[in-house]
């Protein structure tokens, strides 16, 4: 019994100092772990919130906050770690090797993530927007994590990754609420221009079609075998295409029922002509 109270008061006497030595950066790095796991929780909600607002995917808002949650506390762990005296250098250099491993091995999907991530901060398009880019156009169904889905006008489903996307030209048909039609008209050189002009402008007056500004119609310039008129005007982005279209059905009858004849092609005319001096 004796021997066993001599070996407790050795091994207090060995354990004391060690303790008094590391009890105060025990104590700081536990207090620092308290208060930077609860900083990373504040931040982090922060972010969500920040990213809600900006009406970020919340499939991708909450991947976001996640991942920064895991890495951020990892990185805390480590410098609380090496607070109180565990050799980090190894255990950093692991993790860096893996990362870069990693990173290596999915080069092509992490260059979608972040394209995905800059498309859905940056918001060029929105779902529901017509676009053009990396040579398709369509409508977008989707815009996910790693690519985007486009859906065309002849209803086919097209998936462009979104590292592309990002780093490409887009044009967004939708972005703007309206949108001005540039409809050309190539008229014989005998033709009437303020008849073919009152075709036009009447035609214009379609319900689709805004008065204000007021369409014009302009002589766009003056070819080799016609004169070259442009009917401008300003429609709704979703009449556009509509508007379109009823030009092309109309504009050629109006202008013959008013004796306001079209240009025949080139190749037309060298024919006709070669046909005369024959």
């Amino acid at each position: 019994m004796d021997m066993s109270i001599d070996q407790l008061v050795v091994m207090s006497q060995a354990w004391i100092p060690v303790l008094l030595q590391y009890s105060g950066k025990l104590a700081l790095a536990i207090v620092t772990l308290l208060i930077g796991w609860w900083l990373i929780s504040k931040l982090t909600s922060k972010v969500s919130a920040l990213m809600d607002g900006r009406k970020v995917d919340r499939a991708l808002s909450s991947f976001i906050g996640s991942l920064a949650s895991i890495v951020l506390k990892v990185l805390l762990i480590i410098s609380v770690a090496s607070m109180i005296g565990v050799e980090t250098t190894s255990f950093i250099a692991v993790i860096g090797a893996a990362g870069l491993a990693i990173g290596l091995a999915l080069q092509g999907s992490l260059a979608n993530f972040a394209g995905g991530v800059l498309i859905m901060l940056f918001r060029p398009f929105k779902a529901g927007d017509f676009i053009e880019a990396q040579g398709v156009s369509g409508s977008v169904d989707y815009i996910q994590i790693f690519h985007t889905v486009l859906r065309t006008g002849d209803n086919k489903v097209v998936i462009v990754p979104n590292g592309t996307l990002s780093n490409g030209i887009i044009t967004n048909h939708s972005r703007q609420n309206t949108r001005q039609v540039l409809y050309d008209v190539k008229l014989d050189y005998d033709a009437d221009l303020a008849k073919a002009r009152e075709v036009l402008l009447e035609l214009s007056k379609d319900a689709r079609v805004h008065q204000e500004p007021a369409p014009v119609v302009v002589v766009s310039s003056l070819g080799e075998t016609s004169i070259n008129l442009s009917l401008r005007m300003w429609t709704a982005a979703g009449d556009y295409w509509p508007v379109i279209f009823m030009l092309n059905e109309s504009v050629r009858d109006r202008l013959r029922a008013e004796g306001v004849e079209l240009a025949q092609p080139p190749r037309m005319v060298q024919m006709m002509q070669q046909g005369k001096a024959g």
